[in-house]
């Protein structure tokens, strides 16, 4: 399988990585050329336009994107659309909003162009070993390219959502989860911060990610953050982010769900920039486990 791959930020080059590691041919784009000559040495092969990229494919095509959500997918796409032919597929493995997902799939579909969108969780470690995939769209364009999905997921860690947009949906909902499940770590190690047993936050961790009921990769970040750093003195306690989530909270409401802990988890962020704590230091070296988000400034 040969697929063309269109950014290589941190998830796109890690998943192309992942795709080469599984014999699958990778011709990769980005605005930066030296992200593709680094690219290049790891026997990947480079596109420096998205003309030479669609050129160096044969149809059927499959181009995956892995830019930002909003106007740089609109932009890419309608750069790439000129240039494909009927039943050639874009992929969209970002964070976009699924009623954007839905917009784009019928205006392709009028071209004859297929479209999935594939919702991409595990972080850049995921993208790079085995990622987890939640895949929107036309049930044989997933079938067509469901070597791909298994190849670079984590094993039973992809699947058919549904239709167009259900990918990006759940997607959506699961980074909602996220938050509150973050938000939940940092206040409970906050409460551990308050009284005077002089805890060591790195063996707590390391207990809880062992058969305790809520061990999970975040306790396992959480052992790696505090094994690094104690007392999270390197982090302000301002946490960034927000918009996968403030879509999950607006979607919740529109449909009728109360979803008071992300609409909690969401004010805390918001409160972190003036009001910082050591809960919030918590959630930010989490976030930066996962994603290496950094302190936003």
């Amino acid at each position: 399988m040969r697929v063309g791959l269109i950014g290589l930020g941190r998830m796109g080059y890690a998943l192309a990585l992942n795709m080469l590691d599984h014999k699958i041919s990778v011709v990769a784009f980005d605005r930066s050329p030296d992200k593709i000559d680094t690219l290049v040495t790891e026997r990947g092969e480079g596109a420096y336009s998205v003309k030479e990229l669609v050129s160096k494919l044969e149809g059927p095509r499959v181009v995956l994107l892995m830019v930002p959500a909003g106007e740089p997918v609109d932009a890419m796409i309608e750069e790439l659309t000129p240039l494909l032919e009927k039943d050639d597929t874009i992929i969209d493995g970002g964070n976009s909003f699924y009623k954007d997902s839905q917009r784009r799939f019928e205006i392709l579909k009028k071209k004859g162009i297929h479209y999935l969108d594939q919702g991409t969780s595990g972080g850049i470690s995921g993208a790079r070993n085995g990622a987890c995939l939640m895949v929107g769209g036309e049930k044989k364009i997933f079938e067509r390219y469901e070597k791909l999905f298994k190849a670079v997921a984590t094993k039973d860690g992809y699947g058919y959502m549904g239709s167009s947009g259900a990918g990006h949906f759940v997607k959506m909902v699961h980074n909602g989860i996220e938050y509150c499940v973050l938000e939940a770590f940092g206040e409970g190690f906050e409460t551990l911060s308050k009284e005077k047993f002089d805890l060591d936050y790195e063996k707590i961790s390391k207990v809880w990610s062992n058969g305790s009921v809520i061990r999970s990769w975040i306790s396992e970040l959480a052992q790696e953050a505090f094994e690094k750093d104690p007392q999270l003195s390197k982090w302000s306690g301002k946490i960034g982010g927000g918009e996968t989530g403030t879509w999950s909270l607006q979607v919740a409401q529109d449909l009728g769900v109360d979803f008071k802990l992300l609409a909690y988890s969401l004010q805390k962020r918001k409160d972190s920039m003036k009001n910082p704590s050591f809960g919030t230091k918590v959630v930010a070296a989490l976030r930066y486990g996962f994603g290496q988000h950094e302190d936003p400034k």
